[in-house]
């Protein structure tokens, strides 16, 4: 079953389907018991299509072994529901695997289905998994398709936690563009969950069960381009969030918190990229209307296709540079070939090079050494006449040479002492304070007094919900600022403060236009910085940027957020 999930191309995937004519427990006609996928319909969820009420036919009689057309041998049964069975089979003519539907020929959906297998099948577009053959034949319909064992569902890589920004984007540009090519042609999906969209080992990305999906299931629509755009936004929004964008549980995902509504995804989760956070609002149905900061909504694939083109292009990431591994000269480049000496053998003195044992390398070796004689004997003379001469003058003057360690011009000797802070107030650059009242708590010298921040869904870091939160303080008049000490109220990982010099209480121009007078990031509840200089300045902001996961207490609930219990600032 492992090994079917990762490479499950099967059109017919029964995820969020509840069967009508088998229990969870039943076995198939081969011996093995179905798994059955309990996670709300996509179609349902999202309110844009409908299904027929049709009576089930009986499932046709087929087993492991058994061949359609004297080729196509069934080899394992994938899903088996409301009257149809999806198969992966062997084409024994061209030695591939396959995928098969089959039903019976007089179930109520065996002429749609047949239909929107022949329309897929003519629209030839690689981007989708390709019907091979569509046949009635023996009181059975059966749909061939292609298996593509090295794919993976977009359902098992969410698993794994949100995609990568640039993959994200891949995904939803190549889907779109695909579903805009196929309502040109006049086809619709209907049914574009998580588990239709798959990503083969070269990167791309490609749809299973154009047409076909939908029909097994009597699924219908009367916008459908509106249909198909709606779903591309909740895969979008579900590959940025790993969340569902809706109140119910789909597709191995949770859905939104009860009563919040259709939140942006930059809402629910820290780090998202407000360009596809807005272009998955635009394409969900949100009751007629988008958000005032959002742009028109994106009804057709076409317009999807159109606003994704508008965005600047996202770059993939830079590789990341491994270093090569550490330089070891091996045994053969020690000793030429020779084996490395064993420890504790006594290995024999090597004979010095012939050249110097000729009558002229011996008298090189004499000139040397008698260079190095009068060399050493001029450095002692000299030597000697300066200790001499330094004796003199210190009898002659009768002085004696101490060390002032008390300087007071020395800078490393002065004493380092905090800086009065004379007031502060909360800096904020966009949306409302944290708790302005609060600020004089950082410097009260009382640690049971603090400012705090709200508390956030995601982090440690506060982007997007924030750009950083922080205060500035008035210390009275202009002096130099090297260090401080933080004293904080909740540990755990992480906390990152910035201090910067500030022009006033109230700044004027961005945190990107102040200098920095430098930063630090901990793990646990104190931050001693130090600045690589000291820096003159009368206000100084405090800047955090990254705050750690804590409980819930009697100002908030648990999550991201970090409280400030006392500031010091030194020269």
């Amino acid at each position: 079953m492992a090994e079917r999930s990762m490479s499950a191309v099967d059109v017919a995937d029964d995820s969020g389907d509840k069967p009508l004519t088998a229990k969870a427990d039943q076995s198939t006609s081969d011996g093995v018991a179905q798994k059955r996928e309990r996670e709300t319909d996509g179609e349902e969820a999202q309110g844009n299509g409908r299904t027929e009420d049709t009576n089930a036919a009986s499932p046709p009689e087929l087993h492991s072994g058994h061949k359609l057309a004297r080729r196509y041998r069934l080899e394992e049964c994938v899903t088996r529901l409301d009257g149809f069975s999806s198969w992966r089979a062997v084409d024994e003519k061209l030695r591939r695997a396959v995928g098969v539907h089959i039903l019976p020929a007089d179930h109520a959906r065996a002429r749609p289905v047949l239909a929107a297998a022949r329309s897929a099948a003519l629209l030839g577009d690689p981007r989708f998994v390709q019907v091979l053959d569509a046949v009635e034949e023996n009181d059975l319909v059966y749909v061939v398709h292609e298996w593509l064992p090295d794919a993976t569902e977009l359902t098992a890589l969410l698993a794994a936690g949100p995609l990568e920004v640039h993959d994200a984007y891949q995904m939803v540009t190549q889907v779109s563009q695909a579903m805009a090519a196929a309502h040109r042609e006049g086809l619709a999906h209907l049914r574009l969950t998580p588990g239709a969209v798959l990503r083969t080992s070269s990167g791309q990305w490609r749809i299973r069960g154009l047409a076909v999906n939908a029909a097994l299931r009597g699924i219908s629509s009367d916008t459908p381009q509106r249909s198909d755009t709606e779903a591309i936004g909740a895969l979008l929004y579900a590959s940025l969030t790993q969340r569902w964008p809706y109140e119910d549980d789909a597709y191995g995902l949770s859905g939104l918190p009860k009563g919040v509504g259709l939140i942006a995804p930059d809402q629910v989760r820290a780090g998202v990229h407000r360009g596809l956070s807005e272009l998955a609002m635009r394409a969900l149905a949100n009751d007629g209307a988008t958000a005032s900061r959002h742009e028109s909504p994106c009804t057709t694939p076409e317009e999807m296709v159109k606003a994704i083109g508008e965005m600047p292009r996202i770059r993939p990431p830079e590789p990341a540079f491994t270093a090569p591994p550490e330089y070891q000269r091996t045994t053969f480049q020690q000793g030429y070939g020779r084996p490395a000496p064993h420890p504790g053998v006594t290995q024999p003195v090597a004979p010095p090079p012939p050249a110097l044992q000729s009558r002229t390398g011996k008298a090189l070796k004499w000139a040397v050494s008698a260079l190095l004689i009068v060399a050493l004997g001029l450095g002692s003379w000299q030597l000697a006449d300066a200790l001499m001469d330094r004796g003199g003058k210190s009898d002659d003057t009768g002085t004696t040479h101490t060390t002032d360690g008390g300087d007071k011009n020395s800078e490393a000797h002065k004493p380092v002492k905090p800086l009065t802070i004379a007031g502060a107030k909360e800096y904020v650059v966009e949306g409302s304070p944290q708790a302005a009242q609060d600020v004089g708590k950082t410097y009260d010298s009382d640690p049971s007094s603090y400012w705090r921040t709200k508390s956030y869904n995601d982090g440690p870091r506060l982007a997007p919900y924030k750009p950083g939160v922080g205060i500035v303080y008035d210390l009275g008049s202009a002096k130099s600022v090297s260090a401080a000490s933080i004293a904080l109220r909740y540990p755990g990982n992480r906390t990152s403060v910035h201090l910067y010099a500030a022009d006033s209480l109230s700044p004027a121009g961005s945190v990107s236009s102040m200098t920095e007078i430098g930063s630090a990031t901990t793990s646990g509840n104190k931050i001693s910085l130090k600045g690589k200089k000291p820096v003159k300045t009368q206000y100084v902001l405090l800047w955090i940027t990254d705050v750690p996961y804590a409980p819930g207490d009697n100002f908030s609930g648990s999550g991201y957020k970090q409280a400030i219990t006392d500031v010091t600032f030194t020269g």
